[in-house]
């Protein structure tokens, strides 16, 4: 076995027994590198990556691909979940060299230092695909870096100076705009909005064409764009959207959840690995799409999907599993598939209904085989057919039980069970977000329970700092941007359902220590990775709204918010001075800046600063938090609180009264929910 023995990563656990004398990414594979004078090998991927098993079977498990790659090259293996910061350096040098969008498997070739002078994606073991094979690639950079050095050193230089200078690019594209742009209006939320409109696909919902992705952010910024502008064809396209992902093949018919995403426009046919950002991703969307339709399938949906959560990607400890693999048996999908026959074996006189309404049939709908999908609402096809609705969804839900028990014996795509400190924080605002939504008090437990299980196993000893994954008890690698910006949010999020103020010391802590360690005075944005990182090339900033929202998008928004909560003038200001450098972007590219979009809303639209006080509080800030209100800070306690501006002077003996301000100005207290909805 290799190092990656001694990791906790299942991706680089999976390569342990590989021939190729694989490292870490640890600073013993650089020394060596350095004392022989070899080239670098930084292969990256992750668990559930079908094109990085191929290549590992194909080339990584070959002995004599191996042997060339141990004598010509020290080799690095990355689990780009685990190291985002070094898969977005490596990334960006694939796509300079290609000129093209990469992905992964992705390998990178490296000068001893780390600076980067060739990469690619997926190598056959012969030339094939018109693509060299694995082989020739590695035979002919090995010549080039011992017989033309110079030209290696050239081009490694070269590529670390564009790298280094793309993050001014998209600023520096919106430099002469900003004098034009010192006020916030609405003029640049429509103008986000018909962007947006430009890519609805008005027949199947979403954006564009195949393949399709939940694009959950976009999404959401028409749920709110609807609530401050009733524009109707946001909130349909929105429902639309959600209907037919709900209904596709990529939802889970059986067992619940989300995979990644669709290969066909009309959602049937998905890519099969579920990865635990979508499914939060979506049940906070879902739940704040249920609070203004009152739409019984969104409920459906939380409630299945987060079944899935509990019973497949929960640990003991409280803790969210990454993803679960597309393969099985070594075949996409096939855990997820039925034929006719097999549904007609288990249901017996059910499979007629439950076929006409799941589309099963024996050609199949991919492949031979059928993948679930609900071409009509349980309403229409139970009225199109004379069924009543509730029996026909208690009769589905019984038939699908069954199918359940005997696909549970079937063998399970593999799982990826690290726990990874950024997704669990989207999961936790994500059983925040359903608590709210529904009610269910064991959504609230699941939150706190995550949370105390984050603050507790991610702390690094004798620091404020976090880690970033954590496995079979053992938490490494320093947090990244991303890690701090989720937690804060999530910390905020679980305070409003809780009262607990040491959510709020935790978040106004890890705020402190980003500006410190992150933040870039100059350009007015904040790095990926800490300061006090040491073992990269160097730093970037991703400012791009992605598969998960950028860090920097979600630390405008945390701004805002603690901005309110902690009265720090200053972390407001800061906030508008980041939206203003990238306000002609989000214009122009919103599906890629959503996030950022939905700060902007923010500032059009003051947030509403709610402060409760009294014995009623519970009460009163539970039934407040079952309303949809956009961007809303909550400050709730029995007592005033001297320490928070909002809970400051505002208690009355025997009363519980709701203060309600915005943009500056407070309006007189109320006492009941009602009330305060007329006032906003």
């Amino acid at each position: 076995m290799n190092k990656l023995q001694f990791e906790t990563s299942p991706y680089l656990l999976q390569h342990a027994n590989n021939p190729v004398d694989w490292y870490a990414w640890k600073p013993e594979a650089f020394e060596r590198a350095k004392a022989e004078d070899k080239p670098i090998l930084v292969s990256i991927g992750y668990s559930t990556c079908h094109w990085c098993h191929v290549m590992e079977h194909e080339s990584f498990e070959n002995e004599e691909i191996a042997a060339l790659m141990n004598k010509h090259f020290i080799n690095i293996k990355v689990d780009r979940e685990e190291r985002p910061d070094v898969d977005q350096i490596y990334m960006e040098a694939c796509q300079i060299i290609n000129g093209s969008g990469c992905g992964w498997p992705l390998n990178c070739f490296l000068t001893p230092d780390g600076r980067p002078f060739y990469a690619g994606t997926y190598f056959p073991p012969s030339p094939a695909y018109n693509r060299p094979s694995w082989t020739q690639v590695l035979q002919n950079l090995a010549n080039s870096f011992r017989t033309r050095r110079d030209e290696v050193e050239a081009q490694a230089n070269q590529l670390l100076g564009i790298i280094e200078g793309s993050d001014s690019n998209l600023v520096g594209n919106v430099i002469e705009g900003l004098q034009a742009a010192q006020v916030f209006t609405p003029v640049v939320l429509q103008s986000v909005f018909l962007q947006l409109q430009k890519r609805f696909d008005t027949q199947d919902g979403g954006f564009g064409g195949a393949p399709k992705f939940p694009s959950t952010m976009s999404l959401r910024y028409l749920l709110h764009y609807h609530h401050f502008t009733d524009e109707q064809a946001a909130l349909e396209h929105l429902e639309r959207s959600l209907d037919k992902m709900i209904r596709g093949g990529i939802y889970d018919q059986i067992g619940g959840g989300f995979s990644r995403y669709a290969t066909d426009n009309a959602w049937l046919i998905p890519h099969f690995e579920k990865m635990l950002y979508d499914n939060a991703l979506l049940i906070s969307l879902l739940s704040d799409a249920y609070k203004v339709t009152k739409k019984e399938l969104y409920k459906e949906t939380i409630e299945e999907t987060l079944t899935f959560i509990q019973r497949e990607m929960t640990s003991n400890e409280g803790g969210f599993y990454s993803a679960q693999d597309a393969d099985s048996e070594g075949v996409e999908g096939k855990y997820y598939v039925w034929t006719k026959a097999e549904v007609e074996a288990i249901l017996g006189e059910e499979a007629v209904l439950f076929t006409a309404f799941y589309d099963i049939s024996e050609a199949g709908n991919w492949e031979h085989v059928n993948i679930l999908q609900r071409k009509q609402s349980f309403e229409d096809f139970g009225n199109e057919n004379g069924i009543d609705v509730t029996a026909l969804k208690t009769q589905m839900q019984e038939s699908r039980e069954k199918l359940f028990a005997v696909r549970d014996q079937r063998i399970h795509p593999g799982l990826d069970d690290k726990i990874l400190l950024d997704w669990n924080a989207l999961m936790c605002t994500a059983y925040v977000k359903a608590y709210t939504a529904l009610g269910n008090e064991a959504y609230k437990d699941a939150a706190v329970q995550n949370m105390n299980f984050l603050l507790e196993k991610f702390q690094q000893p004798d620091s404020r700092a976090l880690y970033h994954t954590y496995k079979n008890g053992q938490a490494q690698y320093d947090a990244f941007l991303n890690d701090y910006a989720y937690v804060i949010a999530a910390l905020i999020d679980v305070y409003e359902i809780t009262l607990n103020f040491d959510c709020l010391a935790k978040a106004a802590t890890y705020m402190e220590l980003v500006l410190e360690d992150f933040f870039d005075a100059e350009a007015k944005l904040f790095y990926f990775t800490s300061s006090r990182q040491t073992d990269i090339i160097t730093r970037k900033k991703d400012v791009y709204d992605s598969a998960v929202p950028s860090g920097n998008s979600t630390m405008v928004q945390n701004l805002q918010r603690l901005g309110i909560i902690l009265d720090k003038s200053h972390y407001r200001i800061l906030a508008r001075d980041m939206l203003m450098q990238i306000q002609t972007s989000v214009e122009r590219y919103p599906t890629s800046l959503a996030r950022w979009a939905q700060a902007f809303i923010a500032e059009v639209h003051p947030m509403p600063e709610i402060a409760v006080v009294g014995e009623e509080v519970n009460n009163l800030a539970s039934e407040i938090n079952t309303l949809f209100i956009p961007n809303k800070v909550l400050l709730a306690s029995e007592q005033e609180r001297p320490d928070y501006p909002l809970l400051k002077g505002r208690a009355v003996a025997g009363d519980t009264l709701i203060y309600v301000c915005r943009d500056f100005v407070c309006q007189r207290p109320v006492r009941t929910v009602q009330l305060l909805i007329d006032e906003l």
